[in-house]
């Protein structure tokens, strides 16, 4: 199994939306990727939330059954789709893969 974990923070500003409502944006696009190929096995995001600590805006947690179920993801059309407009909301990226 292996496990990928990826975190951003976003700009103030970008792509008409303020970083409250990109965030929400991203949370809504990433969470209709759950359930696109089959061998994934969690995939949750969550967005920062007052009163808790958090240096990151976004974070995705997800596990996959396989590498070849994190490829078949990652080279999904609808997960490659989103990412333009990750890319340009996002200020920085740190990502983790890992397997157990």
């Amino acid at each position: 199994m292996l496990k990928h974990i990826v975190m951003w923070k976003l700009k103030d500003e970008a792509e008409g939306g303020n970083r409250a409502r990109n965030a929400q944006r991203m949370k809504e696009m990433l969470d209709a990727c759950a359930n696109i190929v089959p061998g994934i096995l969690k995939f949750e995001v969550a967005l920062a939330q007052e009163g808790l600590e958090a240096t990151y805006d976004v974070v995705l947690y997800s596990e996959f059954a396989s590498r070849a179920a994190l490829d078949a993801y990652q080279e999904h059309p609808q997960h490659v789709a989103l990412k333009p407009f990750i890319g340009a909301v996002r200020e920085a990226r740190q990502c983790m893969d890992y397997e157990v």
